[in-house]
């Protein structure tokens, strides 16, 4: 039952991703930009051959096999119950919808339609399945690294 759920939640997270691109594509795409909030927030159709940030630039092959094989391994993990329900489950279900809706981009379009951009800070154009990946990874984290803090807490406390 917890799989079924969990592949619905991915399926659904994924919808949302493809159905806000189709928008994007369709209003965004023909006008290129417009501004929601002066100063601060901006829609911008940008088409992204790269990663995060710009990096890896025109490399849609080397990239689609490498999240196609992060959330082929990340299912089978999820599936086959190596990892219980709980905080780091629903951490790797948004890098797995994430990974999907930009995996969808790359295979069917060839680049990674992005939209969001900042404009109160110098940072990257993303896209809803970046969001679903940034969270998702950067909430593991730390919630491993505090889980790492604590055990060494705990180690110390019983030495004295």
């Amino acid at each position: 039952m917890v799989q079924a759920v969990t592949l619905l939640i991915i399926a659904l997270l994924t919808c949302v991703d493809q159905l806000i691109e189709m928008a994007v594509v369709k209003y965004l795409k023909p006008v290129g930009s417009v501004m929601v909030i002066n100063g601060f927030f901006h829609l911008r159709y940008v088409e992204n051959t790269g990663a995060i940030f710009g990096s890896m630039p025109s490399k849609t092959i080397i990239l689609s096999i490498l999240v196609f094989i992060i959330v082929l391994v990340s299912l089978f993990l999820l599936l086959s119950k190596k990892i219980k329900p709980g905080f780091i489950y629903c951490c790797l279900v948004l890098v797995i919808a994430g990974g999907i809706g930009n995996l969808i981009d790359r295979v069917f379009r060839g680049f990674v339609v992005d939209y969001f951009e900042p404009l109160f800070v110098n940072f990257a154009i993303f896209n809803f399945a970046d969001c679903l990946v940034t969270v998702g990874a950067f909430s593991m984290m730390g919630y491993l690294i505090f889980d790492i803090f604590k055990d060494f807490r705990k180690a110390k406390n019983e030495k004295h």
